[in-house]
């Protein structure tokens, strides 16, 4: 996909951090849509269908939370990537993202040059799977990688796209340990720095939807899927 092909959705209550980064990436030749805040941020999202969307947290209105928890239900936003864009700390606003469903997490403020490294890496995870023969069927569990789809029993199941991401990694070779640091690269990127804690939110959300039973934690090494 080329550059002038991509859209991205820039959401800020701060006009000159619209201008300035909205500035770097149009520079850059990707298509670039704003928004001031979450509820801005809804319309605009169904109108352009955003490929990425940068996302700040706190903003008036409705936040960057509840917005992503929003354009996470979707469906034809299922497969853009969401990264919030903010500057606070670790602690609260990155752990409450991923359980919204965000991808990732940049601090602000940002180097141009590092910004524009970290949408290039956040884009390389954005594809359009093309492999018709792309389903992993364990027991009555079914991961249907070409549709992001998850039937357990007749139940579908929806999940956000690194939940998604993640559950059909391990699920690819059940039994075997996958080491922290691989799955962060293979899930992640070895180029999106993303907090220690990402992998242990998204396997504790895939234990409430899919069952406890299903994955098991390998202390000191990475977790691996059970049938």
């Amino acid at each position: 996909m080329k550059k002038k092909d991509i859209r991205i959705l820039l959401v800020d209550d701060e006009p000159d951090i619209l201008e300035i980064v909205g500035y770097n990436l149009s520079s850059e030749g990707y298509q670039i849509s704003t928004a001031e805040n979450g509820i801005a941020a809804l319309e605009k999202a169904k109108k352009v269908k955003p490929h990425l969307i940068i996302l700040d947290v706190m903003m008036p209105g409705m936040d960057g939370i509840e917005a992503c928890e929003k354009l996470r239900g979707m469906p034809d936003l299922k497969d853009t990537i969401i990264t919030f864009f903010t500057a606070r700390g670790e602690d609260y606003s990155q752990v409450a993202g991923f359980e919204a469903g965000a991808d990732d997490y940049i601090t602000k403020p940002v180097k141009p040059k590092v910004l524009l490294s970290k949408v290039k890496a956040l884009l390389r995870r954005f594809k359009e799977s093309t492999d018709v023969d792309s389903k992993i069927k364990l027991g009555n569990l079914i991961i249907n990688r070409e549709e992001y789809k998850v039937v357990l029993g007749k139940e579908e199941i929806i999940l956000p796209r690194k939940e998604f991401e993640l559950l059909a990694l391990l699920a690819s070779k059940p039994g075997k340990v996958f080491k922290r640091e691989d799955i962060l690269d293979r899930v992640w990127g070895n180029e999106v720095v993303v907090g220690g804690r990402t992998i242990d939110v998204h396997i504790r959300k895939l234990r409430e939807k899919l069952g406890d039973e299903k994955f098991k934690t390998v202390k000191g090494v990475g977790y691996k899927f059970v049938t």
